[in-house]
């Protein structure tokens, strides 16, 4: 894999580089991580994982590994937004929201498990979006404000269209109606809550003919989740405390390898090797069962 310049996370500088050796000489760096095919990406990306697993986390190195991962990812992130393109809130503003998501999966990930990062965190990412969705919108009652805040952009969408022939920004609402962008924003939110679309109504403008109704008829993957949970509740209950507290740690407050390696009075890097030691045998333990 060549290297060419880095523009978007450049190698730190000569000094922070000189004091860590040559940790960066054998990591990949390109000048444009949105130009980088998806097979390309995931290449890298397997790369970068490996080398973060081992990395101190705070260093120049973690972090622009760290960074460049998110990068190279993003289009993951466009991918999973496209899938809500119906919502009344911009690509940009889903992505946003999105990038959030990929972050937590990014920081959540080990190369040791048995499955790809993008399988891995299309569901964080998806989860993220679909809770701004959730934080931002009403189901049934929206204010007489926003109703006509509402009334007042769907006009001036519509005329900035008409005379530019694309979509507005929501500066560009802001500035055409003289008003705050984070009131246009609100605005925008409340137009996803003021009507309901009927589930005999067709899910989409084009393509084979479906309706909500039909994408409503499936089975929960949540009942899959909640099966192998059951599953792995006695395998963790016979896990020695430490590494029960590891995990509760790790996946239950959230803390990262280092703040744990703090709490324990060992290394961060102990502190990985005894997660992916413990999640290997409850994965074997697992299928085996």
């Amino acid at each position: 894999m060549n290297r060419t310049a880095a523009t978007a996370f450049p190698v730190p500088d000569a000094t922070a580089t000189a004091a860590e050796g040559s940790a960066f000489a054998d990591l990949p760096v390109v000048d444009d991580p949105g130009g980088v095919s998806a097979a390309d990406a995931r290449a890298m990306s397997k790369v970068l994982f490996e080398r973060l697993r081992v990395l101190e986390e705070g260093t120049h190195e973690y972090q622009y590994v760290r960074n460049t991962l998110i990068e190279l990812n993003i289009p993951l992130v466009r991918f999973v937004a496209g899938r809500f393109r119906s919502r009344p809130e911009t690509t940009e503003e889903m992505v946003q929201v999105g990038t959030i998501g990929l972050i937590k999966a990014i920081d959540r990930f080990d190369p040791s498990y048995d499955v790809e990062f993008p399988t891995f965190a299309v569901p964080t990412i998806s989860g993220e979006i679909k809770r701004f969705f959730r934080d931002t919108s009403w189901a049934v009652h929206v204010p007489r404000r926003l109703q006509e805040l509402r009334l007042e952009l769907a006009r001036a969408r519509d005329a900035f269209t008409a005379e530019h022939d694309r979509e507005p920004t929501p500066a560009e609402l802001a500035h055409r109606l003289d008003i705050g962008v984070e009131e246009v924003l609100e605005g925008l939110a409340a137009a996803a809550g003021y009507t309901a679309a009927s589930l005999d109504a067709p899910a989409t403008d084009d393509g084979p003919a479906e309706v909500h109704a039909s994408r409503a008829s499936f089975v929960d993957p949540g009942y899959d989740l909640a099966e192998n949970l059951h599953a792995l509740k006695p395998l963790i209950a016979a896990l020695p405390q430490r590494e029960r507290d590891i995990l509760s740690m790790r996946f239950g407050q959230d803390l990262t390898q280092s703040e744990i390696g703090e709490r324990l009075g060992i290394s961060q890097m102990h502190v990985s090797r005894l997660l992916a030691r413990t999640l290997t045998g409850l994965r074997t333990r697992l299928l085996a069962d």
